[in-house]
Protein backbone atom coordinates (compact mmCIF):
# COMPACT_ATOMS: atom_id res chain seq x y z
CA UNK A 1 0.00 0.00 0.00
CA UNK A 2 2.80 2.38 0.89
CA UNK A 3 4.52 1.59 -2.40
CA UNK A 4 1.39 2.40 -4.40
CA UNK A 5 0.81 5.66 -2.51
CA UNK A 6 4.40 6.78 -3.05
CA UNK A 7 4.27 6.02 -6.77
CA UNK A 8 0.98 7.89 -7.12
CA UNK A 9 2.37 11.02 -5.50
CA UNK A 10 5.30 11.00 -7.91
CA UNK A 11 3.14 10.62 -11.03
CA UNK A 12 2.72 13.65 -13.37
CA UNK A 13 -1.06 13.54 -12.95
CA UNK A 14 -0.86 14.19 -9.24
CA UNK A 15 1.76 16.90 -9.70
CA UNK A 16 -0.68 18.61 -12.07
CA UNK A 17 -3.41 18.18 -9.49
CA UNK A 18 -1.21 19.79 -6.83
CA UNK A 19 -0.56 22.76 -9.12
CA UNK A 20 -4.29 23.06 -9.84
CA UNK A 21 -5.13 22.95 -6.12
CA UNK A 22 -2.50 25.56 -5.18
CA UNK A 23 -3.51 27.95 -7.99
CA UNK A 24 -7.22 27.55 -7.17
CA UNK A 25 -6.52 28.41 -3.52
CA UNK A 26 -4.67 31.58 -4.53
CA UNK A 27 -7.27 32.75 -7.03
CA UNK A 28 -10.32 31.58 -5.11
CA UNK A 29 -11.76 30.09 -8.29
CA UNK A 30 -11.16 27.38 -10.86
CA UNK A 31 -11.46 29.94 -13.68
CA UNK A 32 -8.64 32.10 -12.28
CA UNK A 33 -6.44 29.05 -11.82
CA UNK A 34 -7.28 27.90 -15.36
CA UNK A 35 -6.16 31.23 -16.84
CA UNK A 36 -2.84 30.97 -15.00
CA UNK A 37 -2.26 27.34 -15.97
CA UNK A 38 -3.56 27.84 -19.52
CA UNK A 39 -6.30 25.19 -19.22
CA UNK A 40 -10.08 25.38 -18.84
CA UNK A 41 -11.80 25.92 -15.50
CA UNK A 42 -13.47 22.53 -15.97
CA UNK A 43 -10.08 20.84 -16.32
CA UNK A 44 -8.85 22.49 -13.10
CA UNK A 45 -12.00 21.44 -11.27
CA UNK A 46 -11.58 17.86 -12.45
CA UNK A 47 -7.97 17.77 -11.25
CA UNK A 48 -8.93 19.15 -7.83
CA UNK A 49 -11.86 16.73 -7.45
CA UNK A 50 -9.58 13.84 -8.38
CA UNK A 51 -7.11 14.93 -5.72
CA UNK A 52 -9.90 15.17 -3.13
CA UNK A 53 -11.11 11.66 -4.02
CA UNK A 54 -7.60 10.25 -3.74
CA UNK A 55 -6.98 11.96 -0.39
CA UNK A 56 -10.45 11.27 0.95
CA UNK A 57 -10.74 14.84 2.25
CA UNK A 58 -12.39 18.03 0.99
CA UNK A 59 -9.98 20.81 0.01
CA UNK A 60 -12.47 23.66 -0.47
CA UNK A 61 -15.70 25.02 0.85
CA UNK A 62 -17.57 25.74 -2.39
CA UNK A 63 -19.80 28.80 -2.66
CA UNK A 64 -22.14 29.83 -5.47
CA UNK A 65 -21.54 33.60 -5.42
CA UNK A 66 -19.13 36.26 -4.24
CA UNK A 67 -15.60 37.12 -5.25
CA UNK A 68 -14.04 33.93 -3.91
CA UNK A 69 -16.22 30.94 -4.66
CA UNK A 70 -13.58 28.57 -3.31
CA UNK A 71 -12.43 28.85 0.31
CA UNK A 72 -9.73 26.39 1.43
CA UNK A 73 -10.70 24.10 4.30
CA UNK A 74 -8.73 24.18 7.52
CA UNK A 75 -6.78 21.07 6.47
CA UNK A 76 -5.98 22.65 3.10
CA UNK A 77 -4.76 25.86 4.73
CA UNK A 78 -2.36 23.85 6.90
CA UNK A 79 -1.00 21.96 3.89
CA UNK A 80 -0.66 24.84 1.42
CA UNK A 81 2.67 26.31 2.72
CA UNK A 82 4.40 22.94 2.35
CA UNK A 83 2.86 22.31 -1.06
CA UNK A 84 3.93 25.74 -2.32
CA UNK A 85 7.46 25.21 -1.02
CA UNK A 86 7.60 21.82 -2.74
CA UNK A 87 6.36 23.20 -6.06
CA UNK A 88 8.90 26.04 -5.86
CA UNK A 89 11.72 23.57 -5.26
CA UNK A 90 10.50 21.41 -8.13
CA UNK A 91 10.46 24.41 -10.49
CA UNK A 92 13.98 25.37 -9.39
CA UNK A 93 15.19 21.83 -9.99
CA UNK A 94 13.73 21.79 -13.50
CA UNK A 95 15.37 25.15 -14.23
CA UNK A 96 18.72 23.70 -13.14
CA UNK A 97 18.26 20.80 -15.57
CA UNK A 98 17.36 23.20 -18.41
CA UNK A 99 20.42 25.34 -17.63
CA UNK A 100 22.69 22.45 -18.60
CA UNK A 101 21.60 22.75 -22.24
CA UNK A 102 23.56 24.85 -24.72
CA UNK A 103 20.25 25.91 -26.26
CA UNK A 104 17.19 27.58 -24.79
CA UNK A 105 16.75 30.92 -23.03
CA UNK A 106 19.70 32.92 -21.68
CA UNK A 107 18.63 35.54 -19.14
CA UNK A 108 20.95 38.54 -19.07
CA UNK A 109 20.73 41.50 -16.69
CA UNK A 110 22.18 44.91 -17.61
CA UNK A 111 21.31 48.54 -17.00
CA UNK A 112 18.91 50.18 -19.48
CA UNK A 113 21.67 52.53 -20.67
CA UNK A 114 24.24 49.75 -21.20
CA UNK A 115 21.65 47.78 -23.14
CA UNK A 116 20.81 50.73 -25.39
CA UNK A 117 24.31 52.10 -26.01
CA UNK A 118 26.53 48.99 -26.02
CA UNK A 119 24.82 45.61 -25.89
CA UNK A 120 21.89 45.92 -28.32
CA UNK A 121 23.98 47.33 -31.20
CA UNK A 122 26.17 44.21 -30.94
CA UNK A 123 23.85 41.41 -29.81
CA UNK A 124 23.02 40.27 -33.36
CA UNK A 125 26.58 38.95 -33.67
CA UNK A 126 26.02 36.65 -30.70
CA UNK A 127 22.67 35.48 -32.02
CA UNK A 128 24.21 34.71 -35.41
CA UNK A 129 26.77 32.41 -33.78
CA UNK A 130 24.29 30.86 -31.32
CA UNK A 131 20.96 30.85 -33.20
CA UNK A 132 19.34 28.30 -30.85
CA UNK A 133 19.91 30.50 -27.79
CA UNK A 134 17.21 33.08 -27.10
CA UNK A 135 18.48 36.06 -25.11
CA UNK A 136 16.06 37.52 -22.57
CA UNK A 137 17.20 40.94 -21.36
CA UNK A 138 16.38 42.08 -17.84
CA UNK A 139 17.07 45.83 -17.82
CA UNK A 140 16.95 47.68 -14.54
CA UNK A 141 18.99 50.13 -12.49
CA UNK A 142 18.28 47.97 -9.45
CA UNK A 143 20.58 45.06 -8.67
CA UNK A 144 18.91 41.82 -9.72
CA UNK A 145 18.62 38.79 -7.44
CA UNK A 146 20.33 36.25 -9.68
CA UNK A 147 18.92 33.17 -7.95
CA UNK A 148 15.35 34.35 -7.42
CA UNK A 149 15.04 35.87 -10.92
CA UNK A 150 16.81 33.04 -12.77
CA UNK A 151 19.60 35.30 -14.07
CA UNK A 152 22.34 33.49 -16.02
CA UNK A 153 24.82 36.32 -16.49
CA UNK A 154 24.95 40.09 -16.25
CA UNK A 155 27.13 43.14 -16.77
CA UNK A 156 27.46 45.44 -13.77
CA UNK A 157 29.27 48.73 -13.29
CA UNK A 158 31.15 49.18 -10.05
CA UNK A 159 34.16 48.11 -8.04
CA UNK A 160 33.83 44.38 -8.78
CA UNK A 161 32.60 43.21 -5.39
CA UNK A 162 29.12 41.69 -5.24
CA UNK A 163 28.67 39.15 -2.41
CA UNK A 164 27.85 35.63 -3.57
CA UNK A 165 28.65 36.36 -7.24
CA UNK A 166 31.73 35.90 -9.40
CA UNK A 167 32.90 39.03 -11.27
CA UNK A 168 35.40 39.23 -14.15
CA UNK A 169 36.50 42.69 -15.29
CA UNK A 170 35.25 43.36 -18.81
CA UNK A 171 36.17 46.98 -19.58
CA UNK A 172 37.71 50.02 -17.95
CA UNK A 173 36.53 53.43 -18.97
CA UNK A 174 37.25 57.12 -18.67
CA UNK A 175 35.04 60.16 -18.36
CA UNK A 176 35.18 63.19 -20.65
CA UNK A 177 33.02 66.12 -21.81
CA UNK A 178 31.05 65.83 -25.06
CA UNK A 179 28.59 67.95 -26.99
CA UNK A 180 26.98 68.08 -30.41
CA UNK A 181 29.15 69.31 -33.34
CA UNK A 182 26.74 72.23 -33.88
CA UNK A 183 27.02 73.36 -30.26
CA UNK A 184 30.81 73.03 -30.36
CA UNK A 185 30.97 75.25 -33.43
CA UNK A 186 28.64 77.83 -31.86
CA UNK A 187 30.49 78.17 -28.56
CA UNK A 188 33.86 79.76 -27.92
CA UNK A 189 35.60 76.92 -26.07
CA UNK A 190 39.34 77.60 -25.91
CA UNK A 191 40.21 76.15 -22.51
CA UNK A 192 38.63 73.76 -19.96
CA UNK A 193 37.66 76.73 -17.78
CA UNK A 194 35.30 77.91 -20.52
CA UNK A 195 33.02 74.94 -19.82
CA UNK A 196 32.14 76.31 -16.38
CA UNK A 197 30.09 79.05 -18.05
CA UNK A 198 28.04 76.64 -20.18
CA UNK A 199 24.96 74.52 -19.52
CA UNK A 200 26.29 71.27 -18.07
CA UNK A 201 24.49 67.93 -18.09
CA UNK A 202 24.99 65.74 -15.00
CA UNK A 203 24.75 61.93 -15.06
CA UNK A 204 23.01 60.76 -11.86
CA UNK A 205 22.77 57.08 -12.84
CA UNK A 206 25.77 56.11 -10.69
CA UNK A 207 26.19 57.16 -7.06
CA UNK A 208 29.17 59.50 -6.65
CA UNK A 209 29.75 58.00 -3.19
CA UNK A 210 31.17 54.81 -4.74
CA UNK A 211 33.74 56.71 -6.79
CA UNK A 212 31.94 57.85 -9.95
CA UNK A 213 33.60 61.05 -11.27
CA UNK A 214 31.55 64.25 -11.28
CA UNK A 215 31.98 67.55 -13.09
CA UNK A 216 33.84 68.83 -10.00
CA UNK A 217 36.28 65.91 -10.38
CA UNK A 218 36.83 66.66 -14.06
CA UNK A 219 37.49 70.36 -13.46
CA UNK A 220 40.03 69.53 -10.74
CA UNK A 221 41.76 67.08 -13.08
CA UNK A 222 41.88 69.81 -15.75
CA UNK A 223 43.46 72.18 -13.23
CA UNK A 224 40.46 74.50 -13.13
CA UNK A 225 39.40 76.06 -9.84
CA UNK A 226 35.65 76.52 -9.77
CA UNK A 227 33.00 76.60 -7.08
CA UNK A 228 30.92 73.42 -6.69
CA UNK A 229 29.28 72.76 -10.06
CA UNK A 230 25.64 72.07 -9.32
CA UNK A 231 23.64 73.97 -11.92
CA UNK A 232 22.53 72.48 -15.22
CA UNK A 233 20.46 69.50 -16.32
CA UNK A 234 20.39 66.33 -14.18
CA UNK A 235 19.46 62.96 -15.70
CA UNK A 236 19.52 59.50 -14.09
CA UNK A 237 20.11 57.54 -17.29
CA UNK A 238 23.45 57.59 -19.15
CA UNK A 239 21.82 56.98 -22.54
CA UNK A 240 19.47 59.94 -22.00
CA UNK A 241 22.45 62.07 -20.93
CA UNK A 242 24.11 61.42 -24.30
CA UNK A 243 20.85 61.96 -26.19
CA UNK A 244 20.41 65.37 -24.54
CA UNK A 245 23.98 66.30 -25.49
CA UNK A 246 23.50 65.11 -29.10
CA UNK A 247 20.41 67.34 -29.34
CA UNK A 248 22.44 70.37 -28.26
CA UNK A 249 20.88 70.71 -24.80
CA UNK A 250 24.25 71.26 -23.17
CA UNK A 251 27.63 69.66 -22.51
CA UNK A 252 27.62 66.21 -20.92
CA UNK A 253 30.23 64.45 -18.86
CA UNK A 254 30.20 61.20 -20.82
CA UNK A 255 31.20 57.67 -19.90
CA UNK A 256 33.51 56.48 -22.68
CA UNK A 257 31.90 53.02 -23.10
CA UNK A 258 28.48 54.57 -23.50
CA UNK A 259 29.63 57.38 -25.78
CA UNK A 260 32.05 55.52 -28.07
CA UNK A 261 29.58 54.75 -30.88
CA UNK A 262 28.13 58.29 -30.86
CA UNK A 263 31.62 59.81 -30.99
CA UNK A 264 32.70 57.44 -33.77
CA UNK A 265 29.58 58.31 -35.78
CA UNK A 266 30.08 62.06 -35.31
CA UNK A 267 26.87 62.59 -33.32
CA UNK A 268 29.02 63.78 -30.42
CA UNK A 269 32.45 65.34 -30.24
CA UNK A 270 34.91 64.98 -27.40
CA UNK A 271 36.14 68.22 -25.87
CA UNK A 272 39.65 68.79 -24.51
CA UNK A 273 40.93 65.23 -25.06
CA UNK A 274 44.25 66.14 -23.45
CA UNK A 275 42.50 65.99 -20.05
CA UNK A 276 42.32 62.29 -19.13
CA UNK A 277 40.11 61.16 -16.25
CA UNK A 278 40.02 57.36 -15.78
CA UNK A 279 37.02 56.13 -13.79
CA UNK A 280 37.65 54.19 -10.60
CA UNK A 281 34.72 52.00 -11.62
CA UNK A 282 34.63 49.41 -14.40
CA UNK A 283 32.30 46.99 -16.17
CA UNK A 284 32.25 43.42 -14.89
CA UNK A 285 30.74 40.22 -16.22
CA UNK A 286 28.87 38.88 -13.19
CA UNK A 287 27.45 35.38 -12.68
CA UNK A 288 26.73 32.76 -10.03
CA UNK A 289 29.86 30.63 -9.37
CA UNK A 290 27.82 27.41 -9.50
CA UNK A 291 26.70 28.30 -13.04
CA UNK A 292 30.16 29.13 -14.40
CA UNK A 293 30.41 25.96 -16.51
CA UNK A 294 26.94 26.10 -18.07
CA UNK A 295 27.30 26.13 -21.88
CA UNK A 296 25.00 29.10 -22.59
CA UNK A 297 26.59 31.24 -19.91
CA UNK A 298 30.12 30.30 -20.98
CA UNK A 299 29.39 31.13 -24.61
CA UNK A 300 27.90 34.53 -23.77
CA UNK A 301 30.72 35.47 -21.40
CA UNK A 302 33.32 34.55 -24.03
CA UNK A 303 31.47 36.61 -26.63
CA UNK A 304 31.34 39.66 -24.33
CA UNK A 305 35.11 39.60 -23.91
CA UNK A 306 35.64 39.22 -27.65
CA UNK A 307 33.47 42.28 -28.26
CA UNK A 308 35.34 44.26 -25.60
CA UNK A 309 38.69 43.35 -27.18
CA UNK A 310 37.54 44.67 -30.56
CA UNK A 311 36.94 48.05 -28.91
CA UNK A 312 40.44 48.18 -27.38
Amino acid sequence: MQKKTFAAVKSPAYLNAMRAFEASARHGSFSGAGEELNVTAAAVGQLVRGLEEWLGVALFHRGTSGRSRLVPTEAAERALPDIRAGLDRLSLGLERLKEASANGVLTVTVSPAFAAKWLLPRIERFQTRWPDTDVRLDTSLKLADYLAQGIDVGVRYGTGNWPGLAADKLMDEEVYPVCSPLLRDRLDLRAPADLARQTLIHDLSVDASIGFPSWDTWFRTAGVEVAAVERGMRINNSAAVLQAAAEGRGIALARSIMAQDDVAAGRLVRLFPETRLPSALAYYVVYRPECASLPRSQAFRKWLFEEAEQRA
